[in-house]
């Protein structure tokens, strides 16, 4: 099959994966990675193994932090299936700070405030 490929497709395909790969090393760097909102956008299967990459890769080398509205029942439904849940679950959760914050919104009632005050002008 690789055959039929077209050089300019394999040339393509080296790029992507290089950019993709110093990509990687630069998240690596980071002393601190900051994941906001995990599950509040769909991810493709691709983006669900690359992110379960990125943080396997930072077990235990690297903080990370995560922000997400889903209680850890429903990251299944984020991570499409169980089996990947768990075992991204078993990295993140250990040697780590679970805050669990329950609450109204900060943003939503700044919005209502700001709401409130133009109905008042």
């Amino acid at each position: 099959m690789l055959d039929q490929v077209g050089p300019d497709c394999m040339t393509t395909a080296k790029q992507k994966q290089y950019t993709l790969d110093r990509f990687l090393r630069q998240l690596d760097r980071a002393h601190l990675l900051i994941c906001d909102e995990l599950g509040y956008v769909t991810m493709s299967q691709g983006g669900v193994e690359l992110l379960f990459r990125v943080f396997a890769d930072r077990y235990e080398r690297g903080s990370i932090l995560v922000t997400s509205n889903l209680p850890f029942s429903e990251w299944g439904q984020v991570f499409q299936g169980e089996r990947m849940t768990a075992a991204l679950l078993d990295r993140l959760c250990h040697h780590r700070h679970i805050f669990e914050m329950n609450g109204e919104s900060y943003r939503f009632r700044e919005s209502m405030k700001t709401k409130k005050g133009r109905k008042a002008e």
